[in-house]
Protein backbone atom coordinates (compact mmCIF):
# COMPACT_ATOMS: atom_id res chain seq x y z
CA UNK A 1 0.00 0.00 0.00
CA UNK A 2 1.33 3.30 -0.67
CA UNK A 3 0.30 6.82 0.01
CA UNK A 4 3.67 9.02 -0.62
CA UNK A 5 3.33 12.98 0.45
CA UNK A 6 6.25 15.14 -0.97
CA UNK A 7 6.35 18.81 0.85
CA UNK A 8 7.07 21.79 -1.75
CA UNK A 9 8.31 21.48 -5.06
CA UNK A 10 11.91 19.45 -3.86
CA UNK A 11 12.77 18.63 -7.23
CA UNK A 12 12.62 22.20 -8.37
CA UNK A 13 13.86 23.80 -5.30
CA UNK A 14 16.75 21.47 -4.90
CA UNK A 15 17.91 23.18 -7.97
CA UNK A 16 17.60 20.33 -11.05
CA UNK A 17 18.44 23.09 -13.21
CA UNK A 18 21.94 23.64 -11.44
CA UNK A 19 22.87 20.10 -12.34
CA UNK A 20 24.89 21.37 -15.73
CA UNK A 21 22.83 21.59 -19.12
CA UNK A 22 21.30 18.26 -18.54
CA UNK A 23 19.69 18.77 -15.95
CA UNK A 24 18.22 22.56 -17.18
CA UNK A 25 16.09 20.00 -19.45
CA UNK A 26 14.93 17.63 -16.81
CA UNK A 27 13.23 20.30 -14.92
CA UNK A 28 9.97 20.09 -16.53
CA UNK A 29 10.75 16.43 -17.26
CA UNK A 30 10.56 15.46 -13.55
CA UNK A 31 7.42 17.76 -13.34
CA UNK A 32 5.09 15.62 -15.40
CA UNK A 33 5.74 12.86 -13.09
CA UNK A 34 5.07 14.73 -10.44
CA UNK A 35 2.03 17.01 -11.08
CA UNK A 36 0.59 14.62 -13.99
CA UNK A 37 1.53 11.12 -12.32
CA UNK A 38 3.44 10.43 -15.97
CA UNK A 39 5.43 7.32 -15.80
CA UNK A 40 8.77 8.10 -16.49
CA UNK A 41 8.47 5.90 -20.43
CA UNK A 42 5.43 8.41 -20.95
CA UNK A 43 7.38 10.92 -20.04
CA UNK A 44 10.72 10.11 -22.61
CA UNK A 45 7.53 9.34 -24.99
CA UNK A 46 5.66 12.99 -24.60
CA UNK A 47 5.70 15.37 -27.93
CA UNK A 48 3.44 18.35 -28.58
CA UNK A 49 1.02 16.77 -30.83
CA UNK A 50 0.46 15.20 -26.84
CA UNK A 51 -0.55 18.72 -25.39
CA UNK A 52 -3.79 19.10 -26.34
CA UNK A 53 -4.03 22.51 -24.65
CA UNK A 54 -1.39 24.51 -23.31
CA UNK A 55 -3.05 27.75 -21.62
CA UNK A 56 -1.07 30.96 -20.87
CA UNK A 57 -2.87 30.62 -17.30
CA UNK A 58 -5.18 28.06 -15.61
CA UNK A 59 -4.71 24.08 -16.27
CA UNK A 60 -3.88 22.65 -19.43
CA UNK A 61 -4.33 18.91 -20.81
CA UNK A 62 -2.72 16.00 -22.04
CA UNK A 63 -3.61 13.45 -24.55
CA UNK A 64 -1.15 9.94 -24.29
CA UNK A 65 -0.90 8.04 -26.80
CA UNK A 66 1.84 5.83 -26.34
CA UNK A 67 5.29 5.15 -24.09
CA UNK A 68 9.34 3.97 -24.79
CA UNK A 69 9.67 1.59 -22.27
CA UNK A 70 13.51 0.26 -22.17
CA UNK A 71 13.83 -2.92 -23.03
CA UNK A 72 17.07 -3.51 -24.48
CA UNK A 73 18.73 -3.25 -28.01
CA UNK A 74 17.90 -7.78 -28.28
CA UNK A 75 13.90 -6.77 -27.52
CA UNK A 76 13.30 -4.11 -30.09
CA UNK A 77 12.76 -4.04 -34.32
CA UNK A 78 15.03 -1.03 -34.79
CA UNK A 79 18.05 -2.24 -32.25
CA UNK A 80 17.50 0.91 -29.57
CA UNK A 81 16.95 0.64 -26.09
CA UNK A 82 13.40 2.24 -26.70
CA UNK A 83 10.81 1.29 -28.65
CA UNK A 84 7.40 3.04 -28.79
CA UNK A 85 4.74 0.80 -27.63
CA UNK A 86 0.28 1.50 -26.64
CA UNK A 87 0.19 3.06 -23.19
CA UNK A 88 0.70 0.66 -20.45
CA UNK A 89 -3.27 -1.38 -19.30
CA UNK A 90 -4.51 0.08 -22.54
CA UNK A 91 -5.26 -1.42 -25.95
CA UNK A 92 -3.26 -0.61 -28.89
CA UNK A 93 -4.73 3.31 -30.41
CA UNK A 94 -6.47 4.00 -27.06
CA UNK A 95 -5.70 7.52 -25.58
CA UNK A 96 -5.87 8.66 -21.65
CA UNK A 97 -6.26 12.32 -20.88
CA UNK A 98 -4.31 13.98 -18.08
CA UNK A 99 -4.98 17.47 -16.62
CA UNK A 100 -1.98 19.93 -16.67
CA UNK A 101 -1.52 21.70 -13.25
CA UNK A 102 -1.11 24.85 -13.47
CA UNK A 103 2.40 24.86 -12.55
CA UNK A 104 3.15 22.32 -14.68
CA UNK A 105 1.75 24.38 -17.86
CA UNK A 106 4.54 26.90 -16.97
CA UNK A 107 6.93 24.76 -16.90
CA UNK A 108 6.69 23.41 -19.97
CA UNK A 109 5.82 26.61 -21.50
CA UNK A 110 9.09 27.36 -20.17
CA UNK A 111 11.07 24.23 -21.42
CA UNK A 112 9.57 24.90 -25.11
CA UNK A 113 10.77 28.30 -25.04
CA UNK A 114 14.13 27.29 -24.10
CA UNK A 115 14.48 24.30 -25.67
CA UNK A 116 12.60 23.34 -28.93
CA UNK A 117 11.09 20.13 -29.64
CA UNK A 118 12.80 17.62 -31.57
CA UNK A 119 12.36 16.81 -35.37
CA UNK A 120 10.09 14.61 -34.68
CA UNK A 121 8.31 16.85 -32.01
CA UNK A 122 9.82 15.05 -28.96
CA UNK A 123 9.37 17.33 -26.10
CA UNK A 124 12.40 16.09 -24.00
CA UNK A 125 15.73 15.99 -25.60
CA UNK A 126 19.29 15.37 -24.44
CA UNK A 127 21.84 18.72 -25.68
CA UNK A 128 22.51 16.43 -28.56
CA UNK A 129 18.69 16.14 -29.39
CA UNK A 130 18.84 12.07 -28.56
CA UNK A 131 16.44 10.40 -26.37
CA UNK A 132 16.26 10.57 -22.55
CA UNK A 133 17.93 7.30 -21.20
CA UNK A 134 17.35 6.29 -18.04
CA UNK A 135 21.35 6.58 -16.81
CA UNK A 136 20.80 10.40 -17.33
CA UNK A 137 17.71 11.30 -15.50
CA UNK A 138 18.81 9.00 -12.23
CA UNK A 139 21.92 10.74 -12.34
CA UNK A 140 20.20 14.14 -12.37
CA UNK A 141 17.65 12.82 -10.16
CA UNK A 142 19.88 11.32 -7.07
CA UNK A 143 22.20 14.60 -8.00
CA UNK A 144 18.96 16.65 -7.05
CA UNK A 145 18.21 14.60 -4.40
CA UNK A 146 21.20 14.65 -2.37
CA UNK A 147 21.38 18.45 -2.69
CA UNK A 148 18.38 19.23 -1.05
CA UNK A 149 17.67 16.12 1.17
CA UNK A 150 19.48 15.98 5.05
CA UNK A 151 21.71 13.05 5.30
CA UNK A 152 19.11 11.11 7.55
CA UNK A 153 16.65 12.15 4.68
CA UNK A 154 18.85 11.20 2.13
CA UNK A 155 18.87 7.57 3.98
CA UNK A 156 15.39 7.23 4.43
CA UNK A 157 13.48 5.83 1.23
CA UNK A 158 11.59 8.93 0.93
CA UNK A 159 11.82 10.14 -3.12
CA UNK A 160 13.91 6.95 -3.74
CA UNK A 161 13.17 6.87 -7.66
CA UNK A 162 11.82 9.14 -10.08
CA UNK A 163 8.71 6.85 -9.78
CA UNK A 164 8.00 7.79 -6.48
CA UNK A 165 7.21 11.57 -8.17
CA UNK A 166 4.54 9.30 -10.00
CA UNK A 167 3.53 7.86 -6.62
CA UNK A 168 3.24 11.23 -4.66
CA UNK A 169 0.57 13.01 -7.52
CA UNK A 170 -1.50 10.25 -7.04
CA UNK A 171 -1.18 10.22 -3.50
CA UNK A 172 -2.22 13.80 -3.72
CA UNK A 173 -5.42 13.62 -5.94
CA UNK A 174 -6.49 11.17 -3.47
CA UNK A 175 -6.10 13.22 -0.22
CA UNK A 176 -7.51 15.84 -2.15
CA UNK A 177 -10.76 14.13 -2.70
CA UNK A 178 -10.61 13.30 -6.48
CA UNK A 179 -12.65 10.31 -6.78
CA UNK A 180 -10.93 7.29 -7.63
CA UNK A 181 -12.59 6.44 -11.07
CA UNK A 182 -11.15 9.71 -12.17
CA UNK A 183 -7.94 9.20 -10.36
CA UNK A 184 -7.65 5.84 -12.05
CA UNK A 185 -8.59 7.23 -15.59
CA UNK A 186 -5.83 10.21 -15.39
CA UNK A 187 -3.09 7.65 -13.86
CA UNK A 188 -4.12 4.69 -16.23
CA UNK A 189 -5.01 2.13 -13.84
CA UNK A 190 -7.80 0.04 -13.26
CA UNK A 191 -9.96 1.14 -10.33
CA UNK A 192 -9.22 -2.10 -8.58
CA UNK A 193 -5.53 -1.84 -8.89
CA UNK A 194 -5.53 1.82 -7.70
CA UNK A 195 -7.63 0.70 -4.35
CA UNK A 196 -5.45 -1.73 -3.90
CA UNK A 197 -2.15 0.20 -4.26
CA UNK A 198 -2.77 3.10 -2.58
CA UNK A 199 -5.34 1.98 0.25
CA UNK A 200 -4.01 3.71 2.93
CA UNK A 201 -5.06 7.47 1.11
CA UNK A 202 -8.58 6.15 0.19
CA UNK A 203 -8.95 4.78 4.22
CA UNK A 204 -7.66 8.13 5.26
CA UNK A 205 -10.42 9.84 3.52
CA UNK A 206 -13.29 8.14 5.78
CA UNK A 207 -14.04 10.82 8.30
CA UNK A 208 -14.10 13.59 5.37
CA UNK A 209 -16.14 10.56 3.50
CA UNK A 210 -18.93 10.78 6.48
CA UNK A 211 -18.73 14.49 6.91
CA UNK A 212 -19.72 15.14 3.32
CA UNK A 213 -22.23 12.14 3.48
CA UNK A 214 -23.81 13.71 6.80
CA UNK A 215 -23.84 17.22 5.12
CA UNK A 216 -25.92 15.48 1.83
CA UNK A 217 -28.38 13.83 3.75
CA UNK A 218 -29.24 16.40 6.28
CA UNK A 219 -32.59 17.88 6.19
CA UNK A 220 -32.98 21.23 4.82
CA UNK A 221 -35.47 24.15 5.91
CA UNK A 222 -37.95 24.97 3.17
CA UNK A 223 -37.79 28.53 2.42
Amino acid sequence: MICVTLQGDWWTAADVGEQGQRGQRMVAFFGCMYYAALRPEEAVELRTENLASLPDHGWGELVLTGAEPRSGTWWTDNGSARQRHELKHRPRGEARPVPIHPELVGLISQHLKRFPPGPDGRIFTGPRGGIFNDRAYLKIFHLARATTFTPGESASLLARRPYDLRHAAVSTWLNAGVPAPQVAEWAGHSVDVLLRVYAKCVYGQQHEAKRRIEEATRPRDDE
